[in-house]
């Protein structure tokens, strides 16, 4: 996550406000800002313009023009957040979750927007397949969609309120902002924490926060502690600064989930988040290796150097004998 990328999302709230009006409609700001990803370039339903916002972010952050580096094009934490954007979307104002029918045939398995090749990315052949490797969370509780999307529309607000120029990090040395807040309630929920998919989304959220905090602490002369992981079960994620892949078998509903990615297996439950692990393991083993070599070294010297004593003192013995035999 970055700021940019919070940026994208904001654009769409800007026309497609995350609130529905009054009457309980959705709301368009700015009809024409996402026409030319609905069929003839009109969206006429406000599916299509949800879709169309779908396809805007899918965009925006993955093809060559979008606002992250290309090693982030099949990062799977990224889609995760749009599609909890986009199933909020689809859940206002409704009392049944009905994605399957209502959006995902007429749009996601229908449309040639989102089975068009992307070559950019590396682990599909277009944003059908993206979605599909994450389709288990179209089936996410309409409650708990809810707060994760709270929670990651507050973590953005934390990123898009940073100054470029002044990056002040000392209000966030407590963890006293909204999004920690909504983190720990969501970390406090047992129906979010003893799920694989619910606490892998968690997991996310907290790094990328600390990598928020990363983001102060480079360009700041305030230190922010790393925030800990929420208890129960680890996962060894990588996102934000990291651009990295997350695996394994989801739960759900849908659990045909692509393993084997770039890096990132499910750790065990004991497993430590804490990046401070491998550098200080890898730190004493490269000061402990040389200390063995220094010392399997020193019996080869020695074995050497009394070899070459032994031989000239052979040497100067035959010397000897042999004067003693010319004078003779």
């Amino acid at each position: 996550m970055n700021k940019e990328m919070c940026e994208k999302f904001q654009e769409v709230r800007n026309s497609l406000p995350d609130q529905l009006d009054s009457s309980g409609y959705y709301q368009f700001k700015d009809e024409d800002f996402l026409n030319k990803y609905c069929d003839s370039n009109q969206c006429q339903s406000d599916y299509d313009r949800i879709s169309a916002g779908c396809l805007y972010l899918l965009d925006q952050l993955y093809k060559d023009s979008g606002v992250l580096p290309r090693p982030s094009k099949s990062n799977p934490y990224i889609v995760d957040y749009i599609l909890i954007w986009l199933i909020y979307m689809l859940n206002l104002g409704k009392s049944e979750n009905t994605i399957k029918e209502d959006f995902y045939n007429p749009y996601i398995n229908s449309c040639d927007k989102y089975k068009k090749e992307i070559s950019e990315l590396n682990d599909h052949k277009n944003y059908k397949g993206l979605i599909d490797s994450r389709k288990n969370l179209l089936y996410m509780d309409i409650n708990i969609v809810s707060e994760f999307y709270e929670a990651f529309k507050s973590l953005c607000n934390l990123y898009n309120e940073l100054d470029d120029n002044n990056k002040d990090c000392k209000k966030y040395s407590e963890d006293n902002n909204e999004f920690y807040k909504k983190y720990e309630e969501l970390k406090q929920n047992t129906s979010i924490t003893e799920n694989d998919s619910y606490n892998k989304l968690l997991s996310t959220l907290l790094i990328d926060y600390n990598d928020f905090k990363k983001v102060c602490n480079d360009t700041s002369s305030s230190t922010l502690k790393e925030t800990e992981q929420t208890p129960g079960k680890d996962y060894e994620l990588y996102s934000g600064q990291d651009y990295g892949l997350y695996s394994g078998q989801e739960s759900g509903q849908e659990s045909g989930q692509e393993s084997g990615q770039e890096s990132g297996q499910e750790s065990g439950p004991n497993s430590e988040l804490s990046s401070e692990v491998t550098p200080s393991s890898s730190s004493i083993v490269s000061k402990f290796i040389p200390v063995l070599l220094i010392f399997g070294a020193i019996p080869i010297f020695l074995g050497i150097s009394y070899k070459y004593s032994l031989f000239g003192f052979r040497k100067r013995f035959q010397k000897q004998k042999l004067r003693e035999k010319l004078k003779k």
